[in-house]
């Protein structure tokens, strides 16, 4: 079904900043093979917005779009120095003993099996996650473990990959889950819900361009 974007998913809005709650399996910019997109929605109904990050196309969440040039340059800065806050909830196989943890492990693009990316302790880039355990799972026979994720770096596909090779690949997965997650059952009866990454993009804070205080945005899980 085509997205179409209405005030439902518009979780912030003023003359610099729209911040708007992504569904998943929905591309955050136009692709060669699927036309509907976040971005085209999003500058349909605001012109002049320009996309300051981006999420996978799996994962559901918050994603941030500057007004003007200024405010992109102020944001764009801000990533870069490390100064965006991201949180992430997921779900993940298996059954995480240890509280919290932090991962640190390089990753590079896999070349000849891209999209995927891969650990290279010689040549791949800097990444770090931190997760701390929300609670554990047990559903449809299998042990699962609710977590919350901290990315210090944004690499891409760094949360899949890093929970992989932490050894509890992120449910419905299908690029590094060891299962056939396309037969997986999803984890809840609701109608809405259906085989899906079960990772979002849960939480975002970041210093307002305009004002100069910390905005905190937050979008419920919905899984």
């Amino acid at each position: 079904m085509a997205f179409s974007l209405n005030s439902e998913h518009i979780i912030f809005e003023d003359n610099d900043i729209l911040v708007v709650n992504k569904p998943e399996n929905l591309l955050s910019v136009p692709g060669l093979s699927e036309p509907n997109n976040l971005f085209d929605e999003v500058t349909a109904y605001h012109p002049n917005a320009r996309i300051v990050h981006r999420l996978d196309m799996p994962t559901s969440g918050l994603i941030i779009f500057a007004l003007n040039p200024h405010t992109q340059k102020d944001i764009n800065k801000q990533f870069e120095v490390r100064g965006v806050l991201k949180k992430y909830e997921a779900v993940v196989d298996g059954h995480i003993t240890s509280h919290s943890g932090y991962i640190d492990a390089p990753m590079i693009c896999d070349w000849p099996n891209r999209p995927r990316q891969k650990i290279d302790w010689c040549n791949g880039k800097s990444a770090q996650t931190f997760y701390r355990v929300i609670n554990h799972e047990k559903i449809n026979n299998s042990e699962l473990t609710r977590v919350e994720l901290s990315p210090h770096t944004g690499r891409s596909h760094q949360l899949r990959l890093h929970m992989y090779h932490l050894g509890f690949p992120i449910y419905g997965d299908t690029i590094y889950n060891k299962h056939n997650d396309m037969t997986q059952k999803p984890l809840f009866t609701q109608a809405s819900i259906e085989h899906r990454l079960y990772l979002h993009a849960r939480n975002v804070q970041f210093i307002h361009p305009q004002t100069k205080k910390a905005l905190k945005l937050y979008s419920p899980t919905p899984f």
